[in-house]
């Protein structure tokens, strides 16, 4: 079996284009994910890990698009390395297999991860204060609704209407029971 090179692709947002992160590297299989890296509970980020097999390289545009802690980017270089993965970074131009213990390495790696991590706590920062600021002001209105009044209206017909049907019973009994804060019957 051949290796593979796999990439591995983060934005954000739905609007960010990924399109840049691995613009002509060549890959034989690519991962994306449009999601926040907090954690490493991304779909894509799990299946790429599923995907890879010894010999192959995962291929990472730069550190803070795989992790954002220093934990987490630890544990998933040094996982992937034990199973014979290797990973790329192609912005910091850092290469990591198995086997390749190299002490500069490991500690421009650790720092780097550090630098990622404190990034993401100084932008949480900044927004948890911009936020106070706005809502002292009374700009700040919290996310807008999903659903414009009308829609939630249809929606609660809806639902009361399926689950009356559901559990024979009529939709006023339906909503006195989602009105009901406890278990007891009406």
């Amino acid at each position: 079996m051949t290796s593979q090179k796999i990439g591995y692709i983060r934005v954000s947002s739905l609007d960010q284009n990924p399109e840049r992160q691995l613009d002509g590297i060549p890959l034989d299989k690519i991962f994306t994910d449009k999601v926040s890296a907090k954690d490493t509970n991304r779909p894509q980020l799990q299946a790429a890990l599923d995907h890879v097999r010894a010999g192959d390289t995962l291929i990472v545009h730069s550190m803070d698009r795989l992790a954002r802690n220093v934990e987490d980017m630890l544990r998933l270089v040094r996982e992937m390395n034990i199973r014979g993965v290797s990973v790329q970074f192609i912005k910091e131009n850092m290469n990591f297999t198995a086997g390749n213990d190299d002490p500069r390495s490991t500690l421009m790696f650790t720092m780097l991860s550090a630098f990622a991590q404190f990034e993401r706590s100084l932008i949480k920062e900044r927004q948890r204060e911009g936020i106070t600021l706005a809502e002292t002001k009374g700009v700040y209105k919290g996310r807008r609704p999903a659903l414009t009044t009308e829609r939630i209206a249809q929606l609660r017909e809806r639902a009361a209407t399926k689950l009356a049907k559901e559990f024979g019973i009529s939709r006023e009994t339906v909503y006195q029971y989602i009105r009901t804060k406890n278990e007891q019957t009406i």
